[in-house]
């Protein structure tokens, strides 16, 4: 997540040139489910303390379905921003115009920073911390605009008992402070490690919805790179991918599939500037777990699996269902730990499933039975039959379980459904070291349905 840090924008015409002045935030708040203050941190002196009681007010004047995470009290000239978390409101407040990307961003930065402090975000972990909570305030904003917001230069110098350092106490006038205010306030200098290494982890999330006939309504897919450094100094990395773009500018050739890339969201370590003219990803990396980029790609894609589901009332007390799935991926992959969720009439009982592979249970909480299967290679169908008593007095919504689909959840290692490809992971840092870098490729579900038939 980057932000712009811009205090001024200058628009230009061929008219004249004007010099608009923009705003920062003024307050941060965390309010409890009550809309009772469990912390909040001023950052100018133009809003009331007690404005958060004027936002609890118009809370009130809008339902779930008119609700907007922005809201303006004309009265007072005032703007509400707001995110919820479990039972937790962070609220941003701001005079007249603000960047209203960079204050929701920031609120979920600094969402995501009291998590990996926490590990736990509640009400109890932020009573329990508020000292700690009012530290990184003071480091993450100055004058109401976002500073420091890197969890890994926050906790060189804000610790909390869960991630002190198992060393004797040292006095804090000696701790070293990271030269945080350079090119790269992302990552603290004098790293240093015996192993040096890098992980990614391509994952892409399927969503799709396919029609009782097995035609594709919908598909989407959603990209992540993801990656766990390991690395020592200042080593600057090189990415390529089977980028459409890259060897359409370029006049190359590829052997293989080429993918077009939309939607693009770098972390704020990637050269923009470089990808734009180059379409070369290059970037210092942060240390540790982050993600250096998402995509979204709309394209036609052939359904990883099919599902036919039909079912027939025997009698009126009676129902049998037979389900049959086939993978229609390439038969050397295999995707792991599947689950299969067909809805039965909320009013079945007395279960009697037998599945050719795999289990199946019934989950009368979920009005659904779920057929898991530990491995399914590719190019393979499967087979499963239930039978479920019905009582004699038929209740009056038992058919609205045809209504909802079949959901898949999946995960297949070794395999991308966009086909896209690292063609390389360059590592070079001055002190000339050598590194492993190693990526692997995973497919999941993300939202994947398939409306039944009867």
């Amino acid at each position: 997540k980057s932000f712009s840090f811009s205090q001024t924008i200058i628009f230009q015409n061929k008219k004249s040139q004007n010099i608009y002045t923009m705003s920062g935030i003024s307050s941060i708040y965390i309010l409890d489910q009550k809309g009772k203050v469990l912390i909040t941190r001023a950052y100018r002196a133009d809003v009331p303390l007690n404005i958060h009681e004027k936002f609890n007010q118009k809370l009130l004047e809008f339902d779930e379905t008119t609700l907007k995470p922005v809201i303006h009290d004309k009265n007072h000239d005032i703007i509400f921003f707001f995110i919820k978390y479990n039972n937790l409101t962070f609220l941003a407040t701001s005079k007249r115009n603000s960047n209203a990307t960079q204050v929701f961003s920031f609120l979920y930065k600094f969402q995501d920073v009291l998590i990996e402090y926490f590990k736990e975000l509640e009400e109890e972990s932020i009573r329990d911390n508020f000292v700690i909570i009012y530290e990184l305030l003071d480091e993450m904003m100055d004058n109401g605009y976002p500073q420091i917001t890197e969890t890994k230069i926050l906790q060189a110098y804000i610790k909390s008992e869960s991630h002190q350092m198992e060393s004797k106490k040292s006095n804090p006038m000696d701790m070293q402070v990271p030269d945080t205010i350079n090119n790269v306030p992302w990552r603290a200098p004098n790293i240093k490690y015996k192993k040096n290494e890098i992980f990614l982890d391509v994952v892409e999330r399927l969503n799709m919805v396919i029609n009782s006939q097995g035609n594709v309504v919908k598909s989407e897919i959603l990209g992540a790179l993801k990656m766990k450094s390991f690395l020592s100094g200042m080593p600057e990395l090189k990415l390529g991918l089977n980028d459409k773009q890259l060897f359409e500018a370029t006049g190359r050739t590829t052997r293989g599939r080429a993918v077009e890339l939309d939607d693009i969201k770098f972390h704020q370590c990637v050269r923009l500037t470089r990808f734009e003219n180059e379409r070369t990803i290059s970037f210092i990396p942060p240390d540790g777990d982050f993600e250096l980029m998402s995509y979204r790609l709309d394209m036609n894609v052939r359904p990883l699996f099919t599902v036919e589901t039909a079912w027939e009332y025997k009698s009126q007390t009676r129902i049998e269902f037979n389900v049959r799935v086939k993978s229609n991926y390439k038969a050397k992959n295999s995707a792991n730990n599947v689950e299969i969720s067909i809805p039965v009439p909320c009013d079945a009982q007395s279960p009697n499933m037998k599945a050719s592979t795999g289990s199946a249970n019934y989950t009368p909480e979920k009005e659904c039975m779920v057929w898991t299967i530990k491995q399914f290679p590719g190019q393979k169908d499967l087979t499963m039959r239930a039978k479920f008593a019905l009582p004699s007095v038929k209740s009056s919504d038992r058919d609205n379980f045809s209504k909802i689909p079949v959901s898949i959840n999946f995960e297949i290692p070794y395999f991308t459904v966009s086909g896209i490809n690292v063609r390389y992971l360059k590592i070079v840092e001055k002190s000339g070291y050598s590194a492993l870098p190693w990526v692997r490729y995973i497919t999941q579900n993300g939202d994947y349905r398939v409306r039944m038939s009867g």
